[in-house]
């Protein structure tokens, strides 16, 4: 959603990193474009104003005139503005102090409410909660019949006691689902309330109804931020008309400007609570506004990226490959299919990589991944047996012709996957050598009565040279007292199963001699 602006700021940075000293006209100018930049992407005009002054304000003083790197500065002062305009500190739900906590969803029709209300249940569900969803939308046709789709699919129990299409009275099930919760032990109710095209005075009066029926602990606005400033006029009428306390943007993964995403937050007062990032239950995201701020500058989100990780990768799956470096062990392509399918359990590959810093200048091959060449490897590998997975020296080439044909694939296919595997599995080695691993890199020494002299092979002191642990002169480098191995492992502080080997994505699945198809 937010390409072009990140584009455009992208830009505008790079004209000034040349630059030694900034003067007020390089200020000025500067200002001037990113003014264009943000009022392009849609950004409510005030909001601009606002920026804008800031950011003037702060460039003309002591942090970039004294500065050793005027352009950095500047960066890091948008940075900040970009928070301080998405909320600062992000806030979480508030949760009543005598169950249950009722939050009342509200919102246009085709905001995404109900499939939001799926969301947040199996997140509050993770989170350890026992939420009710109920059926208050009883306007939009088959709206009830959705919502216990997603809540199956959440394994969150729906309270629908009314049939929906026109009949019943939402206020009357949204009180009664109080008791019902009560009853039933669950300590959030998720109240999904009916929407119209547009604002009228007989949804606002429904929606103010029910929220005095229930005395919701949150309301929530669902706002599409595909809509721009019109979303942002109508979060202010439900503001005025109901009283809203938090945000949330649903379609972020949609090809809008991304203006009511920078402009909400402002307008309304109220924090951006959670980001829905498509139509799967698990498109769903706690809102961090520095983190925001950090992929729309494009310098990636690594706390999101390792939180995901954390998710995918079980803990016994991170001791299994933490133990396997530690214990000097092969990197076996069994490891690899466990690794690839975790790392398909992140969500799209396109976007994992666009999490990871300096990426954003490689958004158009990003673009170009598509995951089904990571099923088709991990469909070779899952036609090989236990045997040619562990060791893969013993698949010949009657051999090959089986798995190819097994996956679906050509005889080349295999034979590539195969040479790059062979490329990680030194890799591995090489990363327990250096981390000084018991066996990582370093050949086993052999007891032989025929060499016992210094520097021979089976006795003396360690062999030196390129043939060492790793290629390093003298033997294996010692980790630094007080660090664990484990947090190596994975890389820059990934979990240790994270670490995947290394293959060059724009080559796989382009046919020819560029991996499998």
């Amino acid at each position: 959603m937010f390409d072009t602006l990140s584009d455009r700021l992208s830009g505008i940075f790079t004209k000034l990193r040349g630059k030694g000293r900034l003067t007020d006209a390089d200020i000025d100018a500067t200002a001037r474009e990113i003014r264009m930049a943000l009022l392009e992407a849609d950004v409510a005009l005030p909001v601009v104003k606002g920026f804008i002054a800031n950011v003037k304000e702060r460039a003309r003083g002591s942090e970039v005139s004294e500065a050793l790197n005027p352009a950095q500065q500047i960066i890091k002062i948008v940075n900040d503005e970009l928070i301080n305009v998405l909320g600062g500190e992000g806030r979480r739900l508030q949760f009543a102090k005598n169950p249950p906590t009722v939050i009342m969803l509200a919102g246009l029709q085709g905001s995404g409410k109900t499939t939001l209300a799926g969301k947040l249940a199996r997140w509050l569900k993770g989170q350890g909660h026992q939420p009710l969803l109920v059926a208050a939308d009883l306007q939009r046709p088959n709206a009830v019949g959705q919502l216990q789709v997603l809540g199956g699919r959440a394994g969150v129990e729906v309270y629908a006691p009314a049939p929906g299409n026109g009949v019943g009275d939402p206020v009357q099930v949204a009180r009664d689902s109080i008791e019902h919760a009560k009853r039933a032990a669950r300590d959030i109710v998720i109240v999904d309330t009916a929407g119209r095209l547009g604002i009228d005075a007989e949804m606002m009066q429904q929606a103010a109804n029910i929220r005095d029926a229930v005395q919701p602990d949150e309301v929530i606005f669902v706002i599409d931020a595909m809509v721009g400033q019109d979303a942002v006029r109508t979060a202010e009428a439900f503001r005025d008309g109901v009283g809203i306390t938090g945000v949330v943007l649903s379609k972020l993964d949609g090809d809008a400007r991304g203006g009511a995403a920078l402009s909400v937050r402002e307008v309304t007062g109220q924090p951006i609570l959670f980001a829905s990032t498509g139509e799967k239950l698990e498109d769903f995201d706690v809102f961090h506004p520095d983190r925001m701020a950090s992929r729309i500058l494009g310098m990636g989100d690594v706390l999101t990226l390792i939180e995901q990780a954390e998710a995918a990768f079980d803990a016994d799956q991170k001791e299994k490959m933490t133990a396997k470096l530690m214990g000097g062990e092969t990197f076996t392509l069994e490891d690899f299919l466990d690794q690839l399918i975790a790392v398909r359990r992140m969500g799209p590959i396109a976007n994992v990589l666009a999490m990871m810093p300096g990426m954003g200048q490689m958004k158009d091959q990003i673009a170009e991944l598509d995951d089904k060449h990571f099923d088709r490897v991990t469909a070779i590998i899952r036609s090989m047996t236990p045997a040619e997975r562990t060791t893969p020296k013993i698949i010949n080439g009657s051999r090959r012709a089986r798995i190819a044909s097994g996956s679906g694939v050509t005889v080349m296919d295999v034979n590539q996957l195969l040479n790059r595997f062979a490329d990680a599995q030194k890799m591995m080695k090489q990363m327990g050598g250096m981390m000084g691993l018991p066996g990582g890199g370093r050949r086993k020494a052999t007891k032989s009565p025929k060499n016992k002299r210094k520097g021979t092979k089976g006795g003396g002191r360690p062999r030196t040279g390129a043939g060492a642990a790793g290629g390093f002169p003298g033997g294996m480098p010692q980790l630094p007292p007080g660090l664990d191995p484990g947090d190596l492992a994975g890389g820059q502080g990934l979990p240790p199963g994270f670490k995947l080997p290394k293959i060059d994505f724009n080559k796989l699945g382009k046919g020819g001699d560029k991996g499998p198809r």
